[in-house]
């Protein structure tokens, strides 16, 4: 069995890093020391996937300067090798191959005792308030690392992270022989088209603005792509559900025209599972949308740990996802700039970046 036990005491290596308040990643050489706290330990990244809160961070938004400490090593969806463990840890070991849970929590705040870790009030995020995995080599809490099959696609490793927030938000309510719609058909928005499928929904309707996105959850089996700049999206599914409406709403898009849309589409007794961020108030008839309807609300942010990653790691070692058509580039992580540009096009899915040395 080979050995993958790193031995050298500091490493040089090229990393994504944000170090200038303005539009752009800068790609530099850093060298980091490889001496570990008891419970870490050092992963030697294999691939990591570029998401939307690292383009958040690329453009230098509002959100990112008032959250982020300058110089950052960004990224945080990845998957690679354990190649050093710290003296006490236990829950992994070197030459395991690990994504991980990218909320760092606590352990002890009221939330975390009570089993729901994922709205810890004490939460770090690597690439956000840590460094992060856009690099060769990073450093992770041994209780963060999820121990992957050796048998899943590589490439598909790297993006459980929002592959998580997708199974999150769409398995929260049943989906069997149920009517689903998924608001928002950016990556993760996508991914949720491809969970409602292998969960058996009775029909999946998808809206989204972008045509590419749209013909995106097509292939992937929405039986109804509606754009709603085109069409009032209210009716459209009224129309298709005998002025029912749909069991469970999925909204992915955070975008206030189609939150609002959605309290009025779903049927009575059903559900929405909310992951998209408005940066807008919304406007809701809680009267008549949600209280008379009997309509049940979940806000989800982040992943159950570890009960989400269990549920995607079951997703793919039985290959019930299309992942091979859910991400649709993969560069070097040189090019991350390019990826970024192409990600703020919106003409892509998932992009997965593989550091110089795996390349």
């Amino acid at each position: 069995m080979k050995d993958y036990t790193e031995t050298r005491t500091t490493i040089t290596m090229t990393a994504v890093v944000k170090d200038r308040p303005e539009q752009g990643f800068s790609i530099v050489e850093k060298t980091i020391s490889t001496d570990l706290g008891p419970h870490e330990v050092l992963v030697h990244v294999a691939m990591a996937s570029f998401c939307g809160t690292d383009l958040h961070i690329w453009k230098y938004d509002e959100w990112s300067k008032k959250r982020l400490h300058l110089p950052l090593t960004v990224g945080h969806e990845f998957s690679g090798r354990i190649v050093k463990v710290g003296k006490d840890v236990t829950l992994v070991k070197v030459g395991d191959l690990v994504s991980a849970e990218t909320h760092i929590v606590c352990g002890k705040c009221e939330f975390c005792l009570r089993g729901e870790g994922h709205i810890c009030e004490n939460t770090k995020i690597i690439g956000v308030d840590t460094d992060g995995c856009f690099a060769s080599y990073l450093k992770m809490p041994e209780a963060n690392c999820f121990k992957n099959s050796e048998s899943v696609n590589p490439l598909f490793l790297s993006v459980q992270e929002p592959l998580g927030n997708a199974v999150h938000t769409m398995l929260h309510f049943p989906l069997k022989d149920k009517d689903v719609a998924v608001v928002g058909c950016g990556p993760i928005g996508i991914m949720g088209v491809d969970i409602a499928r292998a969960m058996g929904a009775r029909r999946v309707f998808a809206v989204e603005v972008n045509e590419y996105r749209r013909n995106m959850a097509r292939e992937l089996g929405a039986d109804l792509v509606i754009d709603p700049t085109s069409c009032d999206v209210i009716k459209t599914i009224k129309d298709a559900t005998n002025g029912k409406g749909v069991d469970v709403v999925g909204e992915f898009s955070g975008a206030k025209p189609a939150i609002e849309a959605a309290f009025k589409y779903v049927k009575a007794g059903g559900g929405i599972a909310m992951l998209g961020l408005p940066n807008q108030p919304i406007e809701i008839d809680v009267a008549g949308d949600v209280v008379y309807k009997g309509l049940s609300i979940y806000g989800v942010t982040g992943r159950r740990i570890f009960e989400t990653w269990h549920q995607v790691r079951n997703l793919l070692d039985n290959n019930l996802l299309h992942l091979d058509k859910v991400v649709t580039h993969v560069m070097p992580l040189k090019d991350i700039n390019a990826a970024a540009a192409l990600m703020a096009q919106g003409k892509c899915g998932k992009i997965v970046l593989i550091p110089e040395d795996h390349a």
